[in-house]
């Protein structure tokens, strides 16, 4: 049996318990200080505050730093080849991201480069991505398809994924996400495509067990939100949990569709109407906002603190992407959370912890630090919660702890 000892926490920061926390609880956290966790065949086994005990184990000494749950992102488009800083100038010029995709560029030239990019290629490309996320303090990550937009290719990046979860340290969850844009062969007969995604891909995504859930982009150019319920009610069928990326740029219904078929959680959201946000709370649906993505497109913030207040839970994470969010960095999401949406620390925690651990459904084995979950810590140079949210563009990480082990 492993032993290993995390002591000297100064603070101790995190949120409690196995769903997400909505209303005035998003940000009520426990604070420990002079604390100590102990970690068992890389499972927290006990954690106190004083003395640590006397155990024969490995010791990391965390010198009075702040220690806090592993940072989960819940929402990335991991899997793609290629990159698009070429659409950088187009940006800088006017051109709106609908007027890029139009032009023959975002996700339809993504997907050229992933189609052309070996299984192989997929993999070190995506196992740099995510050395780089844990260096920032993330432990588990959501990734999606989407780039394929084909039976063979779809297929080869959920298999990538998995092939990573096996292989990497980081914790990932598959989403699948065939139904992300109609491709270019297609484009005449968006139809037939659907009918593909529905009738095709996600049978053979349900037969061969390489996904968790079922995305679908609802938005002006992409799925109209009865294209959209009809991807995600054949997810539903073949056991794929429902997301959906909704109100992103314009607000079609993708929100109110979400809480309608109870979807574990909604993306975006950037534009989300009133009448949306009601939806998601009386579906129970989690609110997965990425405000990186609002930065690097430079379009308004979605309306995190009216979700709040409604009780809807906020997840936060990166939708790391080569296109709208070429970002990585939960810190900088974490900034944002504070800065864009007016969150608290105590509430930020929250969103990039447990909540987006259950938009994912991983709440009952990581993101809070509590005897019985998995031991995914963040030792970082800084001395409480609030330094972590008020430093911008420092990478604050002192040491990552996956499963019981310093990595």
């Amino acid at each position: 049996m492993s032993h290993v000892l995390v002591k000297h926490i100064g603070m101790l920061a995190t949120p409690q318990g196995t769903s997400a926390k909505k209303g005035a609880e998003q940000g009520k956290i426990q604070i420990l200080k002079d604390a100590w966790v102990l970690i068992e065949d890389g499972m927290i086994s006990k954690i106190g505050t004083g003395e640590a005990p006397a155990v024969t184990c490995d010791v990391v000494d965390a010198e009075g730093k702040l220690v806090t749950p592993g940072l989960v992102d819940a929402h990335t488009h991991l899997i793609f080849g290629g990159w698009r800083q070429n659409e950088l100038g187009m940006k800088l010029h006017g051109k709106t991201y609908l007027e890029i995709q139009n032009a023959g560029g975002g996700i339809q030239s993504t997907t050229n480069a992933t189609r052309q990019a070996t299984e192989e290629e997929l993999t070190q490309k995506a196992a740099k991505a995510l050395d780089e996320m844990m260096g920032f303090g993330t432990t588990t990550v959501e990734a999606k398809s989407g780039y394929g937009l084909a039976t063979e290719h779809e297929l080869k990046a959920l298999q990538v994924i998995q092939n990573l979860n096996d292989r990497h340290p980081m914790d990932i969850v598959a989403t699948f996400m065939g139904a992300h844009l109609v491709p270019a062969e297609y484009k005449q007969n968006r139809g037939e495509y659907i009918r593909l995604v529905c009738e095709e891909m996600i049978p053979l995504v349900q037969k061969q067990g390489i996904a968790k859930y079922c995305d679908v982009f609802c938005e002006a150019d992409t799925f109209t939100v009865e294209e959209s319920r009809q991807v995600l009610e054949a997810g539903l069928k073949h056991g794929l949990r429902p997301k959906i990326h909704a109100d992103e740029i314009e607000a079609i219904g993708g929100s109110q569709l979400a809480g309608e078929l109870g979807a574990i959680s909604a993306e975006h959201l950037i534009v989300c109407p009133p009448e949306g946000i009601e939806s998601l709370a009386k579906g129970g649906v989690i609110a997965c906002l990425l405000p990186a993505t609002s930065f690097n497109l430079g379009a308004v913030f979605a309306p995190a603190r009216d979700m709040v207040n409604a009780g809807v839970p906020v997840a936060m994470a990166t939708d790391f992407n080569p296109g709208s969010c070429p970002c990585l960095n939960m810190q900088f999401v974490i900034n944002l959370g504070c800065l864009k949406y007016k969150l608290t620390p105590e509430e930020v925690l929250t969103a990039v912890t447990l909540n987006g651990a259950a938009a994912i459904d991983c709440a009952h084995k990581v993101g809070s630090v509590e005897v019985g979950k998995q031991g995914d810590l963040v030792i970082w140079d800084a001395p409480d919660l609030d330094y972590i949210c008020y430093r911008v563009g420092s990478n604050l990480v002192k040491s990552v702890i996956k499963g019981g082990k310093l990595v």
